[in-house]
């Protein structure tokens, strides 16, 4: 072995060694609270998601301008219709079951403003409020709110009700789904934790070179090399 790939090998061996060492370390539960580095990454970046996506005052003021407007609308119920109707009633709709025809009537910004006020208090983590509210587990109350929401959608949508259908549309998934997935978590803004972020990329970053050139020196002491083909001479 000539000396220049015994320099590679060993850089090689050098690099991937200490690339598996600080693997090891960052799996190790050294970040508080029992979390090890990849956890402590994963909450921070749903810290910073939560505080990006809160969408339900924007909503708010577009279901303004629906206000007073009376709305119909027939839907199927799989499952939970007893629970949809509860929620209904408990916000001045007005309902009629039908097997698991589930007929809806009543203001429709009225009733966006009252499952935007639910929504509101689940992603601020104020579950407790809408708990009390209802009588019941305050998750299971955005996820009926979703299942009625998803098909007062795709009703809208046949019946050619475009301006309704895109209204609950935004508040499903802007304001319910994003309401229900963060709650518990604490919301946080990029700009206050941009150092921190910094430092995660750039470690990212260098960490993923870091293996490469672990790679590319090990294959060059042990005589794999890349090296542009001769061309072909023709007679």
């Amino acid at each position: 072995m000539t000396s220049e790939r015994k320099t590679s090998l060993i850089k090689g061996m050098t690099l991937a060694i200490s690339f598996v060492i600080v693997l090891f370390v960052v799996f190790l539960p050294i970040m508080g609270n029992g979390k090890n580095a990849l956890q402590f990454a994963d909450d921070l970046f749903n810290k910073l998601s939560k505080g990006s996506s809160y969408f339900i005052p924007v909503i708010s003021k577009a279901s303004e301008k629906f206000m007073g407007k009376e709305f119909s609308v027939v839907v199927t119920m799989e499952k939970d219709a007893e629970a949809a109707v509860f929620v209904l009633n408990k916000n001045g709709a007005k309902t009629e079951l039908s097997g698991n025809k589930l007929n809806i009537t009543g203001d429709l910004g009225a009733l966006i403003q009252a499952i935007l006020l639910d929504a509101d208090a689940m992603f601020k983590n104020d579950g407790g409020k809408v708990s009390a509210k209802y009588g019941v587990n305050e998750q299971s109350v955005l996820k009926t709110w979703w299942n009625i929401l998803k098909r007062m959608d795709d009703r809208m949508k046949k019946d050619g009700k475009i301006e309704e259908a895109e209204l609950v549309s935004k508040t499903m998934k802007k304001g319910v789904e994003v309401a229900y997935n963060f709650y518990g978590i604490e919301s946080q803004k990029v700009l206050d934790k941009a150092g921190i972020m910094t430092g995660l990329l750039v470690f990212y970053v260098t960490y993923t070179l870091w293996w490469g050139f672990a790679i590319y020196f090990l294959f060059e002491g042990i005589g794999l090399s890349m090296k542009k083909s001769k061309v072909k001479q023709e007679v």
